[in-house]
């Protein structure tokens, strides 16, 4: 059985360290005031725009399809296709570098 999984914990970690994830999993955007834009990898995105991530909150929405999170671990499970326990398991292990150590 899988150990519990603090969510808060893990959002906290991976805000300290979003604008490095968002450059990660989504190379193709840019900084905007406090906002990250870049366009959607889930979909036929031509133009970025109207995918947005709160570099301060995490908060994200795709204001083309309504799509929207209020969390890292949310655009994390949004983005791979997974549900919030397994976007969060990997993104803590992501932010531990693997090692077992960290933050998270």
């Amino acid at each position: 059985m899988k150990a519990r999984v603090d969510f808060a914990r893990v959002n906290a970690a991976a805000l300290a360290r979003l604008p490095a994830l968002l450059a990660r999993w989504l190379p193709d955007g840019a900084v905007s005031g406090r906002e990250y834009i870049a366009r959607n990898p889930t979909r036929n995105d031509r133009h970025a725009g109207s995918f947005r991530v709160n570099l301060g909150t995490g908060k994200w929405a795709d204001f083309a399809t309504g799509d929207r999170g209020g969390d890292v671990v949310s655009l994390a499970a949004y983005l791979a296709g997974l549900s919030q326990i397994e976007a969060a398991r990997q993104l803590a292990d992501m932010l531990r570098g693997g090692d077992g150590r960290g933050d998270v």
